[in-house]
């Protein structure tokens, strides 16, 4: 295999790659809290001596989260919640602590505020939130402040990661931030509000088509560099 196929098949992995990402971003377009992610292609250039052309590979392996708000939906949820502007909601998972913005929460049997996985949603101390049962209505107020009954019992806590750059996607909507949290003093929540999926359908769709066509011309161009070396091999037998 020459050269140029070395760089075709390089450039055919980076859009597979893509492709999978943008079925993924399609497949959540109604995801609670979903953040959609784009592929960043990079180039390395290889000088391979005074007298030869230098060889391009393409490759697209790093993943980008956009962290676009998606739209807020009202719902009327005692318990729905969603964060506007920056920052995130903190839960315990069987992995560690992580970061979401899926706010569709509830108390469980016991009392705790948890996720639909059943994952506790931490305060601002990063405790579990517990919420009485049978005390009266229950409120949130902008900063987390959780009251039943007309007395506060609890905040629940916005965080942002310490070191975004370190944030990584564990799941569809949990985020590990390996360089640690931080809490956002001036975080902002709604009750009875969740946040929609950031995906736009259109714009996923309409891309998947041009990479689909690109996709298409490079593997064109793999086989005719097939049938051209194949056919030197024969004609020098």
């Amino acid at each position: 295999m020459d050269n140029a196929s070395y760089t075709a098949l390089t450039r055919q992995l980076g859009l597979m790659n893509e492709m999978q990402v943008l079925a993924n971003n399609i497949a959540n377009a109604s995801t609670t809290g979903f953040r959609a992610e784009e592929v960043m292609f990079s180039e390395h250039v290889k000088a391979l001596g005074p007298d030869t052309a230098s060889l391009s590979m393409a490759t697209a392996n790093v993943r980008d989260t956009v962290m676009t708000q998606g739209s807020l939906t009202q719902t009327g949820g005692t318990f729905d919640l969603a964060i506007e502007g920056d920052g995130f909601f903190l839960v315990e998972t069987p992995n560690g602590q992580r970061l979401t913005r899926a706010g569709a929460f509830g108390p469980n049997e016991n009392g705790d505020l948890v996720t639909p996985d059943g994952y506790p949603v931490l305060d601002a101390g990063g405790a579990p939130m517990f919420v009485p049962q049978g005390v009266g209505r229950v409120g949130i107020g902008a900063d987390g402040t959780i009251s039943a009954g007309g007395q506060p019992i609890g905040q629940v806590g916005i965080f942002s990661p310490t070191d975004p750059n370190q944030m990584t996607r564990e799941s569809g909507v949990l985020f590990d931030a390996a360089g640690g949290f931080e809490p956002v003093p001036d975080g902002r929540m709604l009750q009875g509000y969740l946040e929609e999926s950031n995906v736009n359908p259109i714009l996923q769709v309409s891309r998947m088509i041009e990479v689909q066509r690109a996709y298409e011309m490079g593997q064109g161009f793999l086989d005719k560099e097939h049938e051209r070396i194949r056919g030197v091999i024969q004609s020098i037998r």
